[in-house]
């Protein structure tokens, strides 16, 4: 009996997600519509779309003539009921961005800070902050908050502890217990990720490379990450400690990284350490030096372009050995690497192609993130509504 009451569950579950699939696909669309294009009888539709409409997840909107017969009662995704938050933790501040579940923006936050030297206790204590307003902003537009994810530069266990996140000089930090704490809500499940893992979710669900089967988001803000789809879904390893390519060693006498070790791909090419090598970026504002980098290097000034190209090699290399090992169709850039990217992508171009072993680096082309600033925080909205796009729908 227990084992057909959870198949029971499963298949509900199952057909669930393929309606709400279907209405963020195709909506407006009628319910005929949608059991023609799910393969799911009428009767199974017309009760899960029962269910949706008292949830307020669906609303009805006003009949309209089609071509044959009677009119059609047309469906589309309702936004007015829930939404999610998600946050992200970088060098260059804070982020918050929320999205309502008919996929429009809620809200959309930056802060500067508070800074890679102030520790992790000052760093939580902002993000709860951050959140709370966050949630109250959410909840007074009428939306329940059905949950928070937050996006961290580093190795991040399945219990929401940052184990290592060497750029913010984090180890072994409770983020998931200690936020959660902060908030007081325990009403709202607060899930912690890599954020290089939450931008290619992003890349995979929205904008022009949406459905690429095969991606990696490059982010180099903070440390150097990569978030990968191979054939469709996301790589997550034996722990979840995927894409730390930022710790490859590439130069082994070169300078000291933040893990311990010498000549990774972070110390050479991340942000901070593009900004540490080029002189004159007096502001201590990584956001401000990052604009005055761009501007000189636009100007086309020497010894920036040259930082940048040394920088795209390096990456270059990095990307090398993603592309003969997973043979992705999209490297894409994102963060300040797609600010900067017509600055770097001839170079990592170039050495990509010299250190690729496939022909053609094996169909790989790099491009740059169309969301360079929101890929982490937008796809942990994403990551927040994932139990809904499974089908287990907010308990009323």
């Amino acid at each position: 009996m227990i084992t057909q009451t959870a198949d029971h569950t499963d298949i509900r579950a199952t057909n669930l997600a393929a309606v709400l699939g279907f209405l963020r696909r195709e909506a407006p669309c009628s319910r005929a519509a949608i059991a023609s294009g799910t393969g799911l009888n009428k009767a199974t539709v017309t009760s899960i779309v029962g269910d949706l409409l008292d949830r307020r997840l669906v609303r009805e909107t006003q009949q309209t003539q089609n071509h044959v017969g009677r009119p059609a009662t047309l469906l589309v995704l309702d936004g007015s009921a829930y939404a999610a938050i998600g946050l992200e933790v970088s060098a260059r501040g804070l982020t918050a961005l929320a999205y309502d579940t008919a996929g429009e923006q809620v809200l959309r936050w930056h802060r500067a800070g508070p800074g890679v030297d102030a520790g992790p206790a000052k760093t939580v204590a902002a993000l709860a902050t951050l959140a709370r307003r966050a949630i109250t902003t959410v909840q007074s537009s009428g939306r329940r908050v059905l949950g928070i994810t937050v996006g961290v530069p580093g190795l991040v266990n399945r219990d929401g502890c940052v184990v290592l996140a060497a750029g913010l000089g984090w180890r072994d930090v409770s983020l998931r217990t200690e936020l959660t704490a902060s908030i007081g809500r325990p009403d709202i499940p607060v899930t912690v990720e890599n954020d290089a893992t939450l931008a290619v979710l992003a890349e995979h669900l929205y904008g022009p490379l949406a459905d690429c089967e095969n991606l990696i988001h490059l982010t180099g803000d903070t440390g150097v990450g990569a978030g990968i789809i191979v054939d469709g879904r996301p790589l997550r390893g034996h722990l979840g400690y995927v894409g730390e390519i930022g710790h490859l060693r590439l130069v082994p006498d070169g300078p000291v990284c933040g893990c311990g070790q010498r000549g990774c791909l972070e110390a050479l090419a991340s942000l901070p350490a593009i900004l540490s090598r080029v002189d004159g970026l007096d502001d201590s504002d990584p956001q401000v030096q990052l604009e005055h980098l761009i501007r000189r290097a636009d100007a086309g000034e020497a010894a920036v372009t040259k930082v940048l190209a040394e920088a795209g090699m390096h990456l270059g290399h990095g990307v090398a050995a993603l592309v003969n090992i997973l043979n992705p169709a999209q490297i894409v850039l994102g963060g300040s690497y797609a600010l900067l990217s017509v600055h770097l992508i001839p170079s990592i171009t170039k050495a990509l192609e010299e250190a690729a072993i496939a022909p053609e680096a094996g169909g790989c082309t790099v491009t740059a993130s169309t969301f360079p600033n929101t890929a982490t925080p937008l796809g942990a909205t994403a990551q927040a509504l994932t139990p809904l796009t499974q089908g287990h729908l907010p308990v009323l």
